[in-house]
C-alpha cells in the first residue's frame, strides 16, 4: 500500500512467492444477474489519469493538489478521509449500467437505484455483514470526498468543486440491517464523462487485485497504452500519477516488487511493466514478444476500428483488436489481408452479449 503510513507501504509491497497476489473469485459467474453480467466494466478516463483517488488503505485526512499542464485538482477529504480506489468499485459499477443502457439506447440518468448485494457480488467483495459495512463506509467517502479542479470532461472546461457522488441514500434495509436496495446521485462530473463516452473497458480480474497501487498501475497503463506497443514514463512523474505519498527510493521498492511479483503469478491483468532507470515502460501483454519481434507488426486504419465498432456494438473495440492480435500469435498466422481478417474477428464476437 502507498499511503502516509511508511510500515503501511512496506506490509503492501511484500509478496510471497508460494501463492498468487490476486484476491480470491468470492463469486461465481452464475450468481451475477443478467445487467451486471452484460455490462462492460467502465471507468471515466478524467480520472483514470489524474490522482483522485487515495492509495491508502487507513483513512487518508490530507488534501492534495495535482497538476498536469493546464489541468490541475485539488482532492479534499471529508469527516471519514479520502475516497479510495476500492471505494471507486462503486464508481465503476454505476458507470457500468449506464454505458449498457447507452449502448441499448435505453434513457439514463444521474440517479441511479441498485441492489447491495448485486454491487458486492459484482466488484468481487465480501457480502458479510462487514461487506455491507464496508459499502455503507465506503459511500461516505465518496459523498464526502471534495474536488476542486478545472478537468475537461465532455468537451467542458470545469472549473468546480464537488463531491464524486452527490448523494447515496438506503432505500430498504433488512431485518439484520444489511443494506438492500441504495439510491445512488452521480456527480455533474462522472455523468458528463458518461454522456461522452470519455470511458474505457477495464479486465474483470481488476477487481481481484489486493494492492492499491497494483489497481493504480493498471488503470494508468489501460489509459496510455492504447493502439501502442508500450508507453514509457518518468519514475517521478508516475509516482505522482498514482498519487503516492512514498518517497520515491520507496516506490521505486514497491513497483519493482509487483514487476517482480508479475514475472512470478502473471497477475496483472493486460500489461506488464519494466523498470529501467528512472523510466518505466508499460506494455500490452498480448503484444509482447510475438508478431513484432517477428517484424510483422500489423497497423490498422481508424476505418477498420470504425467499422469493427459497428460489427460488434457494445465491446471495447481496443480489446477484440489485442484478443485477434493475440490469437494470429499463437497460431502463427500472417493475413494477407489483415483488415479483412480482423474485421472478420470483430463479426463473430459480435454475435455475443458486448461485454470484455
Amino acid at each position: 500500500m502507498v499511503g502516509d503510513n511508511t510500515n503501511s507501504e512496506v506490509s503492501v509491497g511484500d509478496n510471497t512467492k508460494e501463492r498468487s497476489p490476486l484476491l480470491p473469485i468470492r463469486h461465481e459467474r452464475d450468481f451475477f444477474v443478467c445487467d451486471v453480467f452484460d455490462a462492460a466494466l467502465k471507468g471515466d478516463s478524467a480520472s483514470m489519469e489524474h490522482p483522485i483517488f487515495s492509495l491508502s488503505k487507513k483513512p487518508d485526512m490530507k488534501t492534495r493538489r495535482y497538476e498536469n499542464g493546464a489541468s490541475w485538482a485539488e482532492v479534499r477529504p471529508g469527516a471519514k478521509g479520502l475516497a479510495t480506489v476500492f471505494d471507486r468499485d462503486i464508481l465503476i459499477y454505476c458507470i457500468s449500467q449506464l454505458m449498457a443502457a447507452v449502448n441499448d439506447s435505453r434513457p439514463v440518468s444521474r440517479t441511479l437505484r441498485l441492489r447491495a448485494h448485486d454491487l458486492l457480488i459484482a466488484t468481487n467483495r465480501d457480502t458479510s455483514g462487514r461487506g455491507y459495512l464496508q459499502l455503507r463506509e465506503a459511500l461516505e467517502r465518496l459523498q464526502g470526498t471534495q474536488i476542486a479542479t478545472n478537468i475537461i470532461t465532455g468537451g467542458k472546461e470545469t472549473f468546480d468543486l464537488f463531491s464524486l457522488i452527490d448523494r447515496a441514500r438506503i432505500v430498504r434495509e433488512s431485518r439484520e440491517g444489511r443494506m438492500q436496495e441504495i439510491e445512488i446521485v452521480l456527480s455533474d462530473w462522472v455523468f458528463q464523462a458518461v454522456e461522452a463516452h470519455e470511458v474505457l473497458t477495464l479486465d474483470r480480474q481488476y477487481f481481484q487485485l489486493a494492492k492499491p497501487l497494483e489497481r493504480r498501475l493498471y488503470e494508468l497503463a489501460r489509459k496510455h497504452v492504447g493502439q501502442q506497443l508500450s508507453f514509457k514514463i518518468g519514475l517521478e512523474k508516475l509516482r505522482a500519477k498514482c498519487g503516492a505519498q512514498s518517497t520515491l527510493k520507496e516506490f521505486r521498492r514497491l513497483l519493482q516488487t509487483i514487476i517482480d511479483a508479475d514475472q512470478l503469478h502473471d497477475h496483472m491483468p493486460g500489461y506488464g511493466f519494466r523498470l529501467d532507470g528512472d523510466m518505466v515502460e508499460m506494455r500490452t501483454k498480448s503484444k509482447l514478444p510475438s508478431s513484432t519481434e517477428r517484424g510483422v507488426f500489423i497497423r490498422l486504419s481508424e476505418d477498420a476500428y470504425a467499422l469493427g465498432r459497428n460489427y460488434a456494438p457494445g465491446w471495447d473495440i481496443h480489446r477484440i483488436e489485442a484478443e485477434w492480435r493475440a490469437w494470429i500469435d499463437r497460431k502463427k498466422i500472417s493475413p494477407l489481408h489483415a483488415q479483412a481478417h480482423f474485421l472478420a474477428f470483430c463479426k463473430r464476437r459480435g454475435k455475443y452479449p458486448g461485454f470484455s
